[in-house]
């Protein structure tokens, strides 16, 4: 009986690992390299008549390593003209003198910072966005996270595709760099050897179903039709159903050039499994057909898999030997390897990282399987200190999906 459940069970993972494998490959072709990535990212040329000024929202909350120095790139554009408005919601809030240290730096600039501590809903980081809007001068509006850091003409190439009026908001995708230890670098490669290939990976394929914290840009106009930030004020993942409003109107969403850099701060297991964990209900509330399908997506198991298909297909232990089988298996491991290795290397920062961290894209693999499991439960998320629900009912457009 266990010989004939052995022999059921194998051919579906078998085609499993074949798909896995086959998800490697993709991933490896659609992803560039890092390192020439974030040199040209930035080498676009904008639209020479948009003279529109942008009015950039960076909503903070606490002092995060390097805060500082990742909000001075944002003052060092080469826009002609810009504003730049920082939310709080205390004077006590720990970004508060980061934000002072700015404005005496740049004194040239147009650096304004909101206090105000009105609640509007559940998301607070939505709440910050409500209470800075009422601020904001120009038409062209570019939300971005307090942990981003960005090149020159970052402003001017993101708010370029709006121009093209079918075009109703831009974003951009993120490179990670660790700043710490042991986890933050394997919190970095979540991102640039997980999350961004599979964005990468649906682009290719036509979907435009996203939209990132790391930057929204859309016209004023735009977000006025969508009944402003209040239409998120009680749902997760806000950064995505701004954008999924938008596409609602009509309007496109690009995927920016621009590549833009966060940080990886989370100094221990228990904080990296929190925050990665978080993103991964995210998805879940907002993609649960996408959620289910990202068990494929993590290609460490499904290799370890596929070599023991291969030694089963060619010993026979278990329901007979398949010789053909066992060589197929074979070649399927040998590309998912390499494939997995060319993923690393493109997703490496430099050749050091890439030696350094190669053995350590075993680990990463299996945590994510690991993180995948616990993601499709819970029914809460922490985000800066406060629950957020994880249900159907966040869907801000339709809350009977």
């Amino acid at each position: 009986m266990m010989q004939v459940v052995l022999s059921a069970c194998r051919w579906p993972l078998a085609a499993l690992c074949c798909m896995a494998t086959l998800y490697a490959v993709v991933a490896a072709v659609a992803t560039p390299f890092l390192r020439a990535t974030r040199a040209n990212s930035n080498r676009f040329q904008p639209y020479a008549g948009m003279a529109d000024g942008v009015s950039v929202l960076k909503p903070l909350c606490g002092a995060e390593p390097r805060l500082y120095e990742n909000l001075a790139t944002f003052c060092e554009q080469t826009h002609p003209r810009f504003q730049i408005l920082f939310g709080v919601s205390s004077p006590g809030d720990a970004a508060v003198p980061v934000v002072r240290r700015l404005q005496a730096a740049y004194p040239s600039r147009d650096i304004e910072l909101a206090i105000d501590s009105r609640v509007h809903g559940s998301n607070l980081k939505v709440s910050n966005l409500i209470n800075m809007a009422e601020r904001a001068k120009y038409d062209v509006i570019v939300i971005a996270d307090s942990d981003i850091a960005v090149n020159p003409d970052y402003l001017s190439t993101v708010s370029a595709p709006l121009a093209d009026p079918g075009v109703g908001v831009v974003t951009c995708l993120y490179v990670a760099q660790s700043i710490g230890g042991f986890w933050p670098r394997i919190g970095a490669l979540f991102i640039n050897e997980w999350f961004a290939p599979s964005v990468r990976v649906a682009h290719a394929v036509g979907s435009r179903r996203f939209g990132f914290g790391a930057t929204l840009a859309l016209r004023r106009t735009t977000l006025e039709r969508i009944g402003g930030f209040h239409v998120l004020k009680d749902c997760l993942a806000d950064d995505y159903w701004l954008a999924e409003h938008v596409r609602n109107l009509g309007l496109r969403t690009v995927l920016s050039p621009v590549m833009v850099a966060t940080d990886v701060i989370e100094p221990t297991f228990a904080t990296l499994w929190m925050r990665e964990t978080r993103w991964l209900r995210t998805i879940r509330s907002v993609n649960q057909p996408g959620f289910a399908s990202l068990f494929i997506t993590f290609a460490t198991p499904w290799l370890v898999s596929g070599a023991w298909l291969a030694l089963d297909f060619h010993s026979g232990v278990a329901a007979g030997a398949h010789p053909w089988a066992a060589m197929a298996m074979a070649v399927n491991s040998a590309v998912g390897v390499a494939a997995r290795i060319v993923l690393h290397a493109r997703g490496a920062r430099h050749s050091h990282s890439f030696w350094r961290d190669l053995p350590l894209v075993p680990l990463r693999d299996m945590l994510l399987a690991l993180q995948w499991l616990a993601g499709a439960f819970g029914s809460h998320v922490v985000w800066r200190g406060a629950r957020v629900p994880v249900a159907p009912s966040t869907n801000p457009i339709n809350p009977q999906l």
